[in-house]
C-alpha cells in the first residue's frame, strides 16, 4: 500500500538569504521557477531571494512571492518524485497559495501575481495601521483568547489571535500599545515572556481590513479551478473542494485566524501517516510534533544533497 502523505508549505517568517539557490543550481526545473517568476515579476526576485540583502528580503512584499517561489520551485523537484500523489496538501498563511498550486487549483503565475498583491496591500495596510505579532507559549488559547479580549478593552486597541499554531503556541497580532500591555499580561499569568516576531504587520486581524479591497480586485481577476488534491482551508480547517470555496477563503483569510491546529487534525480523517514540509525551514514539522505525535515529520528544503535519502525514507512510511 502506497504511504498516505500529506505536504505543507511554509508561510512568511520562513525566508533566509540564500533560500533557493542551491535547487536552482541543481535542478533545472526549479531554476526555470524562478526564471519565470522573474519575467513574470519585472524584476530579479530570484536575486533578492538568493543574495538579499536582509532589509528588502524581509519586506514583506517581496518575502511573500520570495517564499511562494520557493516553495513551487521545491514541489517541483520532490513532487514528481515522490512515486505518489500526496494524500492532502495545505499551507499556513501565505503557504495556502503554495499548496493551491500544488493542488493544480492555481496556476503559478497567476498565484504569484496574486501573491504580490497581497504583499503589497498588506505593506500599505502596515503603513496605515501599523502592527506586529507576539509568539506566546505556555497559555491555551481560550486564555489567550480572554487575554486579548481584556487587553484590547483596556487599552482601546486592537490585538486578537492570529494563529493557533499547536498546543501550547498562540500568535496574536495587533497595535503595538495592545501587544506591550498584553505581554506584560502573560508574564503576571505564569506564562513565560512572549516573542516578538520580525513582521512590521498584523496579519490575520481587523487591521488588514484596509487591505482587503485592492486584494480582493486582483483576486477577482484570478483564475480559479477545482483542485485535484485534497487541500484544508486555513480560517475554517475544512476541505476546499470547489473554486468559490477557495475564493471565499483568500478572501477571509488576511483578517481571520488561522486555525492551524484544526486544520492538522484534519488529516487524521484522511489517515495520513506522515507530513511533508516542502521549502524553506522547518516550522510546520516542529509545529506538528506538538499536534500528533503519531505522524512522521520529514522536510525538503533546498540541500539536494538529501533528495536521495528522503526519498527512501518516505518509502518506509
Amino acid at each position: 500500500m502506497a504511504p498516505k502523505i500529506a505536504v505543507l508549505f511554509p508561510g512568511q517568517g520562513s525566508q533566509y538569504i540564500g533560500m533557493g539557490k542551491a535547487l536552482a543550481a541543481t535542478f533545472p526545473e526549479a531554476a526555470r521557477v524562478f526564471a519565470q517568476a522573474d519575467d513574470v515579476l519585472g524584476f530579479a526576485l530570484s536575486d533578492r531571494c538568493f543574495h538579499g540583502p536582509d532589509h528588502e528580503l524581509n519586506d514583506t512584499a517581496n518575502a511573500q512571492p520570495g517564499i511562494f517561489v520557493t516553495s513551487v520551485a521545491a514541489w517541483q523537484v520532490i513532487g514528481p518524485r515522490l512515486g505518489v500523489a500526496p494524500t492532502a496538501v495545505a499551507g499556513h498563511s501565505l503557504g495556502e497559495y503554495s499548496a493551491l498550486v500544488s493542488a493544480g487549483a492555481l496556476d503559478f503565475a497567476d498565484g504569484l501575481r496574486l501573491v504580490r498583491a497581497r504583499g503589497l496591500a498588506m505593506r500599505a495596510a502596515g503603513e496605515l495601521a501599523p502592527g506586529g505579532m507576539l509568539a506566546v507559549l505556555g497559555l491555551k488559547l481560550a486564555q489567550v483568547a480572554q487575554l486579548c479580549a481584556q487587553v484590547a478593552q483596556e487599552t482601546e486597541a486592537v490585538i486578537e489571535v492570529a494563529n493557533d499554531n499547536s498546543p501550547g503556541q498562540v500568535v496574536v497580532a495587533g497595535d503595538h500599545r495592545a501587544l506591550e500591555v498584553f505581554a506584560e499580561r502573560c508574564v503576571q499569568h505564569g506564562a513565560m515572556p512572549p516573542t516578538w516576531l520580525k513582521v512590521s504587520v498584523a496579519p490575520h486581524t481587523s487591521l488588514m481590513r484596509s487591505a482587503i479591497p485592492g486584494f480582493l480586485d486582483e483576486l477577482a481577476q484570478t483564475p480559479i479551478v477545482e483542485p485535484s488534491l485534497p487541500i484544508i482551508g486555513n480560517t475554517t480547517a475544512e476541505w476546499l473542494r470547489t473554486p468559490a470555496a477557495i475564493r471565499e477563503e483568500l478572501s477571509e483569510q488576511l483578517t481571520r485566524t488561522v486555525r492551524w491546529v484544526d486544520s492538522m487534525q484534519r488529516l487524521a480523517e484522511v489517515e495520513v501517516a506522515a507530513v511533508l514540509e516542502v521549502a524553506p525551514g522547518k516550522v510546520l514539522t516542529g509545529l506538528m510534533r506538538m499536534i500528533s505525535r503519531t505522524a512522521k515529520r520529514f522536510t525538503f528544503g533546498d540541500n539536494p544533497a538529501e533528495l536521495d535519502g528522503l526519498l527512501a525514507a518516505l518509502q518506509t512510511v
